[in-house]
């Protein structure tokens, strides 16, 4: 697809109406998608603090009860790509409701286990229904949202995609601490109840679309492509090094996603591929996907070593520590107030390339970090550096959903969901990899390790810098497109008050 014609597919009129307030019905529909979406990714992060704790309640090591944290993530991954074509072939209401009662169940019966053999069964079961469950929501409310309140909408929609893994290690200590760890699965269960409540009253009931047949081949070589990068690099975050395992994972992973990329280019009509890539021909909605690929990379790698840092520099306990990362909740929940409406004033690319210098800014603290740095000046970086991932994630993500049309939105979600959540978990790996390497010589002294995680730091400022490029790209690619867009905007609203 040419850019020109990518272009050509933006929604007509449609793009060209002026952003107005959220119709109620949107607005309706965004409680429900955030609602599922808090649930789905909540489960995401709350059971990682509760790893060391379940090593006792289940007899058994940490090697085995980590498959409890993995087994979610491959059955994550392994669903998302096929989420477009179930949502044309079944409806996208009726499979958000199903994935949000299977993940309901699922947590439930997670609680119930009885040994880590049943409980990892059931997170792969649970995977499945959560990996269904964000993505499928964000085609819901961007196909009635429509391309001009695009930006308002995903400042919404990330709302629980920036504020969850701050507050999940809270949550997850707290019940660690008063009912105990099956409460980290049973939590879900009001969440999901009115999360299916709301959705069978306020979402919008549709009939299903002309999928065509499943691209099976395709589903096989992405979905097993998933599995084998994802488990690659949790293996790599957990030994710090490339074993056999993490080398054959990876390369089994690369060569299966290459073998999906050349079997969806030759795909031809009447067949459509399981994702269609030449949603890439769009040189934007490109950009937009670096850059979402690059952020994720930035926001989750860095997220992961304050806990860890607290923890183990300043042995902090579980509750103590979530409660510590709550300033940078503070700062993206002010982002995302201001992301929607700075993206329809100056456009995607260079609100995220705003939120990139933020971030750039409050990272250098955490390089300098040491074993006695002040929790207030921690805090206020923290702060910070919240706004700053508000101000890029969203935005970068809105870029690629206005330049496509709503017949595009299918194919597109699955794939920046695929994008966010793998340059989220390559982010990670690099960096645990760089702090084990780095605390194995500290020998326990704790301004050694503090100046580990001063280096540690320090590749999340390269990886911010990346993704700050790769924002930069999204931003130049984007300037004609939303000032043609403008022209149009105020075109159309010239012609309107001349009617008047």
């Amino acid at each position: 697809m040419s850019t020109d014609s990518a272009r050509t597919d933006t929604g007509g009129a449609a793009s060209a109406a002026p952003p107005r307030a959220l119709s109620p019905e949107v607005r309706r529909i965004a409680v429900v998608v955030v609602a599922g979406a808090i649930a789905s990714l909540l489960d995401s992060t709350i059971v990682n603090i509760a790893l060391d704790h379940l090593t006792g309640e289940l007899h058994t090591g940490l090697n085995t009860v980590q498959w409890v944290v993995t087994a979610y993530l491959l059955a994550l991954a392994s669903v998302i790509p096929v989420t477009g074509w179930a949502a044309r072939r079944v409806g996208a209401t009726r499979l958000y409701l199903s994935s949000i009662v299977l993940f309901t169940l699922a947590s439930v019966a997670c609680g119930l286990a009885q040994n880590v053999e049943q409980l990892i069964a059931l997170r792969a079961l649970q995977g499945i229904g959560g990996g269904l469950t964000l993505p499928v929501g964000q085609i819901i409310l961007a196909k009635k949202a429509g391309p001009q309140n695009m930006a308002r909408v995903m400042s919404i929609i990330g709302i629980p995609m920036v504020l969850t893994p701050v507050i999940g290690p809270t949550i997850g200590g707290l019940l660690l601490d008063g009912p105990g760890w099956r409460w980290i699965f049973f939590v879900n269960l009001p969440i999901g109840v009115l999360a299916l409540l709301l959705g069978l009253r306020l979402l919008p009931r549709e009939q299903p679309e002309e999928a065509g047949p499943l691209d099976a081949a395709g589903l096989a070589l992405i979905s097993l492509g998933m599995i084998g990068l994802t488990y690659g690099l949790a293996e790599l975050g957990n030994t710090g090094r490339f074993t056999v395992t993490v080398t054959v994972s990876l390369a089994a992973g690369l060569l299966l996603t290459a073998g999906f990329v050349l079997h969806a280019l030759r795909v031809r009509q009447p067949r459509r591929p399981l994702l269609d890539l030449r949603l890439y021909g769009n040189r934007a909605f490109a950009a937009a996907c670096l850059a979402t690929f690059c952020l994720g990379g930035a926001m989750y790698g860095g997220m992961i070593l304050m806990p860890l840092y607290y923890q183990a520099v300043r042995h902090e306990d579980a509750v103590t520590t979530g409660l510590l990362l709550g300033p940078s909740g503070f700062g993206a929940a002010a982002a995302m107030w201001l992301a929607g409406r700075t993206t329809e004033r100056i456009g995607g690319g260079l609100t995220a390339v705003i939120g990139g210098l933020v971030n750039i800014a409050s990272t250098l603290p955490f390089v300098l970090i040491g074993a006695h740095t002040s929790y207030l000046a921690l805090s206020l970086a923290m702060v910070v550096r919240g706004f700053g991932i508000g101000m890029s994630m969203m935005p970068a993500m809105t870029a690629a959903y206005r330049v496509l049309g709503r017949s595009k939105i299918n194919d597109a979600t699955p794939q920046l969901s695929i994008l966010q959540r793998m340059g989220g978990s390559i982010g990670t790996a690099v960096i645990v990899v760089v702090l084990q390497n780095r605390l194995a010589g500290t020998h326990g002294s704790t301004a050694a390790m503090a100046d580990s995680f001063g280096v540690a730091f320090g590749w999340v400022l390269g990886v911010t810098l990346v993704a700050l490029a790769a924002t930069a790209v999204l931003a130049a690619v984007e300037r004609p497109v939303f000032a043609a867009q403008r022209a149009q905007k105020r075109q159309a609203a010239l012609e309107a008050s001349g009617k008047a």
